[in-house]
């Protein structure tokens, strides 16, 4: 089943979430990855394996190494069944019973999921991600850095990477 890039839903935690100290940069901004699985997955299920999964054990590492942000598996089973609220550099922001938003502690980055049940018992997985927008000291206009926008393609097949290895992990069952 393939991964397909799609608009961010207007019901999205990353279109529709305000908080943190400050605002006005997440407007408009986020992207969206999303595939189906054949079998019912639970937001935690699907959260656990993406943080868990061997891809995200490599950016685990780096975050240990360069931010000084150490995880566990138990810090992410905990996030990922709600009775954690940090994992690595992320806190959540918000979580709903199908959606789950978190922050980066530099108020930089946003990371986004969603489960969403689909007719016959499957379920659609989302993922998505937002960088925050830096006011242009000339124009005033709200626009992502420029590192960002060079990294884009990366993050693109990043995602992609991220989100084909969560699908292995929770069809495994």
């Amino acid at each position: 089943m393939p991964i397909t890039q799609q608009p961010v839903p207007e019901d999205s935690l990353l279109k529709t979430y305000r908080g943190g100290s400050r605002p006005e940069p997440w407007v408009g901004q986020g992207d969206c990855f999303a595939m189906a699985v054949a079998q019912p997955v639970s937001l935690g299920d699907f959260v656990f394996a993406f943080y868990t999964s061997p891809v995200f054990r490599i950016e685990r590492a780096i975050l240990r190494i360069l931010a000084g942000a150490p995880s566990t598996d138990a810090e992410a089973r905990g996030v990922a069944d709600g009775s954690g609220s940090s994992f690595a550099i992320w806190r959540v922001g918000q979580r709903t019973t199908t959606q789950l938003l978190m922050c980066d502690r530099f108020e930089k980055t946003r990371s986004w999921f969603q489960v969403a049940p689909m007719e016959g018992g499957g379920t659609l997985l989302r993922f998505g991600s937002a960088v925050a927008s830096s006011r242009n000291r000339e124009t005033g206009a709200l626009s992502v850095g420029r590192g960002f926008r060079w990294l884009m393609g990366f993050h693109v097949l990043y995602s992609r990477v991220l989100l084909g290895a969560a699908r292995r992990r929770v069809t495994k069952k």
